[in-house]
This record gives structure tokens, C-alpha cells and sequence, in this order.
């Protein structure tokens, strides 16, 4: 569970932003919205962030700043360079200045393959918190290397950070217990520069690579989905995931879609999804399905994946397409301790401000962009009453972060 997240000259986001999200025991949680962040924590951390603002405010960057750094420590083919997954602040102050994100989750320490067994047998383990950071080195504008990356450890969440490993530039490594270089440091030699360390080592079977990964690998993004190609692809993987369609069926009858059973047969054309609907004759191809039940059933595996491992999911506009009485169930999964028992987040954008009658300050990370056009971010919490209308106030304008017409 992601709970701080700091960026700094990454696309809209010029000048440094912290989020820090974390709730201490003191705050009453009548409806299970935060979770410790990690087992016997006193901190704990909310389930659930929706960022909202006015259009081209920010909100995708801050997700996209996320997705990167999950790319980037989970495969070496997301390289850090100039284009698609990170870009700077435009603008002449920054074309040299470095970007830099950092973000703070919790986990097991010194993650040994013998430590993860005992705790999947639930034996006594340690567990504290991770603080990840990632500089890299712009000139001229364009990312040139990866100038420090770093990853440090506190058992417990208490005492001072202790280094897992540090790399502060071409083939210079520290590392530890939990991360050793001696035994890989020919690997340093054929670093990709604009490369993770941890991406590049777990290629090798690197232990401490491998499990960092794993963390990396339990987040999931939905930002940018093209139909076009996705469509064939998610069918594919439902149909093969005979779990999953049995979990969709109960979820599509639970909020009354119209919808009996969605069925997944193998052709020789490929992969079909049939809709068999109440009183109607005949069962009726994906084409034919509404807006809404495709984006429903588009977002739903990734839903499912991250409720099932305790992961982190990712959405851009959720509330695109789908039904103002369904995105608040969809909330509730995350709430639900029987149906979300791992603790997984969901970090999502959006325009419905109905949801904010369905969220805790804690929950909502308001995101403004000023006539430079740099964006800044604040939670609800440090500027909203508890027992405020939220929806109400920040319509009105009182928080900011709403459109300016005229």
C-alpha cells in the first residue's frame, strides 16, 4: 500500500508535491476506508484515492507518475528516457533541472526467500516501510541518465532509514543483506543508464530484485485503453480465466445490468463473449453491448486481480461510462474488508462529483494548476471540516480546484 508519493519536474507537476497519505489511530473509521499499512501498524492509510480537478489540471500526471515508476522497477524495456512514460516541466528553467519521484509503501524486510514462506505460513515476520527514490539527470530538456536511485528500509516503521541499496550513477552500487551486489557486480558493468537496477538484476534472478519486482508487479494500470486492440485481448483472457467469468457473472447480476450470464467460447474465428439478457431470444455478441456494460467489464479484471493480491489498481476516469450508482459499489469493494482482505488501493481519476458523498477527506487529493500552468495538489483533509458537504463546497468553489469560466 502506496502512502506518500513526492514529484517533482515530471510533465504539469514543476515544482516538488508531497502527498502524504498517511492516518494516524486517532482518526474513527466507521466504515473500514483505511487499513494499516502493513499488519500490526499503528499507521494506517486510505484504501481508496480520487483525485479530482478541472479539466488538463493534472490528474492523469499524477497517475502516469506512478505507472512509470511501476514500468520502470518492473521492466527493463521501460527506459527512462524523454517521451511516453516520463517527460519534464516545459518550460526554460527546467530543461536542466532533474525529475525526481519518490514514493513510500510498506512490506516485508529482508525478503528472503525463507522469510516469504514464513510469512505465507503466517509465522512471526517483520514487516516496516520501503522509501523509493529516482532522480534523473535532464539537459536540454531530454532525460540523459539515471543520476540516483535508491531504496531504503525502516523495520517496523521506526529508527532511522537503512540503505537496501543506493546507485548514484554508471556502475556505482551499495548495497545490502537484503540486496547484494557481491556476486552480481558484473552486472554493473552492463547497466542500461537510463535503466532500474532492479528491473536489470531481476532479469538474473537476483532474490532481492525478484521480490521488489513482485511488489511492482501486484500494481495495475488502466490509463490510455484502446479498444480497438484491447477488446480481443481481454476476451481472450476471460475466457481463459473461468474464475473470473464466474465472479462476473455474480457482479453483473448484483448491479442489475439486464444482463442473465456473459459467456466465452473458443472459435475458429477466435475468442467470442456472448450476452445472454432477460427476456430476450437470443444471446446477443459484444458488440451489441451498451457503453457502460463494456467499460464495466473492460475495468473488471484489473479490479479483480488487485482485490486478489492485495495490489495497487490505477484508473483513469473511472467514472467514464459507468453508471453514478455503480461507481460507488465500486468503491465499496475496496471498503469491504471480506471482499478487499489484503488491504489493495485504488488510485483513480475523475469527474463525478456525486462520489465525493461516498468519500472521506482522506480519500480525496484535489489537484490545481495555476496561470503558469504548473500543477499542485492538496488533500481534502487539510482543508475541509469532517462534517462538511463536501460535494456541495467544492462545487462552490470553496477548496478550489474547479474550473474558472469566464
Amino acid at each position: 500500500m502506496i502512502h506518500l508519493i513526492e514529484i517533482e519536474n515530471f510533465l504539469s507537476i514543476r515544482d516538488r508535491q508531497v502527498v502524504d497519505l498517511r492516518v494516524s489511530g486517532k482518526v474513527s473509521d466507521r466504515f473500514d476506508r483505511f487499513a494499516p499499512i502493513f499488519p500490526g501498524a499503528s499507521v494506517r492509510a486510505p484504501k481508496v484515492i480520487a483525485l479530482f480537478g478541472a479539466n488538463a489540471s493534472g490528474k492523469t500526471n499524477v497517475l502516469k507518475a506512478l505507472n512509470f515508476i511501476i514500468q520502470f522497477v518492473r521492466n527493463p524495456a521501460a527506459r527512462a528516457i524523454s517521451g511516453a512514460l516520463v517527460e519534464r516541466f516545459n518550460d526554460e528553467e527546467s530543461k536542466d533541472r532533474p525529475v525526481r519521484i519518490a514514493l513510500e509503501l510498506a512490506g516485508l524486510m529482508d525478503a528472503t526467500p525463507a522469510v516469504i514462506e514464513r510469512a505465507g505460513r503466517d509465522e512471526a515476520v517483520v514487516y516496516g516501510t520501503y522509501r523509493y527514490e529516482l532522480e534523473l539527470a535532464v539537459q536540454g530538456g531530454q532525460v540523459q541518465h539515471v543520476a540516483h536511485e535508491s531504496l531504503r528500509q525502516r523495520p517496523n516503521d521506526r529508527g532511522k532509514w537503512q540503505r537496501v541499496f543506493e546507485r548514484s550513477g554508471p556502475q556505482q552500487a551499495l548495497g545490502s543483506k537484503a540486496f547484494p551486489i557481491q556476486g552480481f557486480r558484473h552486472l554493473l558493468t552492463t547497466l542500461d543508464p537510463v535503466g532500474s537496477i532492479i528491473a536489470s538484476f531481476a532479469q538474473f534472478q537476483h532474490p532481492g530484485a525478484l521480490f521488489l519486482k513482485s511488489l511492482a508487479d501486484s500494481a495495475y494500470s488502466f490509463l490510455d485503453y484502446q479498444p480497438a486492440s484491447g477488446d480481443d485481448r481481454l476476451i481472450e483472457f476471460i475466457g481463459n480465466r473461468p474464475d473470473l467469468l464466474s465472479t462476473l457473472n455474480e457482479d453483473l447480476n448484483r448491479i442489475d445490468l439486464g444482463i442473465e450470464e456473459m459467456r466465452v467460447d473458443q472459435t475458429p474465428q477466435g475468442w467470442l463473449a456472448k450476452f445472454r439478457h432477460r427476456k430476450l431470444d437470443a444471446d446477443m455478441p459484444w458488440g451489441l453491448q451498451s457503453h457502460g456494460t463494456r467499460a464495466f467489464i473492460r475495468l473488471y479484471p484489473l479490479i479483480a486481480e488487485t482485490l486478489a493480491s492485495g495490489g495497487t489498481a490505477i484508473v483513469d476516469e473511472l467514472d467514464l461510462a459507468i453508471h453514478p450508482l455503480v461507481l460507488p459499489e465500486l468503491i465499496r469493494w475496496f471498503h469491504d474488508p471480506g471482499r478487499n482482505p489484503h488491504g489493495a488501493q485504488l488510485w483513480f481519476t475523475g469527474q463525478s462529483t456525486s462520489l465525493l458523498d461516498d468519500l472521506a477527506p482522506e480519500e480525496i487529493l484535489f489537484c490545481e494548476k495555476d496561470r503558469q500552468g504548473r500543477t499542485g495538489l492538496y488533500l481534502a483533509r487539510d482543508i475541509a471540516r469532517r462534517d462538511d458537504n463536501l460535494r456541495r463546497k467544492y462545487l462552490s468553489g470553496v477548496y478550489g480546484a474547479v474550473p474558472q469560466i469566464g
